[in-house]
């Protein structure tokens, strides 16, 4: 896939960036970057400059995906756990 210009804006500023991800994927990227920014009742949006809001939404989102990948690779060392007992049932079934 070719890189395409991406256009978006959040408070009021337009933000520019080429992307070569599928239009679907930048679209929930964005969405969820303003479903973050719409839930935060931490900061008077008046008070806070806008890059800082943008880069602490990022990080809670960052913190949110290590969080996920944590408990993903938790959750696949159980399942493998659960096969190999699985097969070693199986095999001393066998005998």
């Amino acid at each position: 896939m070719q890189d395409r210009l991406v256009r978006f804006k959040l408070f009021g500023q337009e933000f520019t960036f080429y992307s070569n991800a599928a239009e679907e994927e930048v679209d929930a990227a964005i969405a969820l970057l303003r479903e973050e920014l719409e839930s935060d009742d931490t900061f008077n949006r008046g008070s806070v400059p806008s890059n800082k809001m943008l880069v602490l939404s990022c990080l809670r989102m960052a913190a949110r995906y290590v969080q996920l990948h944590r408990e993903f690779e938790a959750y696949r060392h159980s399942q493998e756990a659960a096969l190999v007992r699985l097969a070693d049932k199986v095999v001393g079934g066998l005998d």
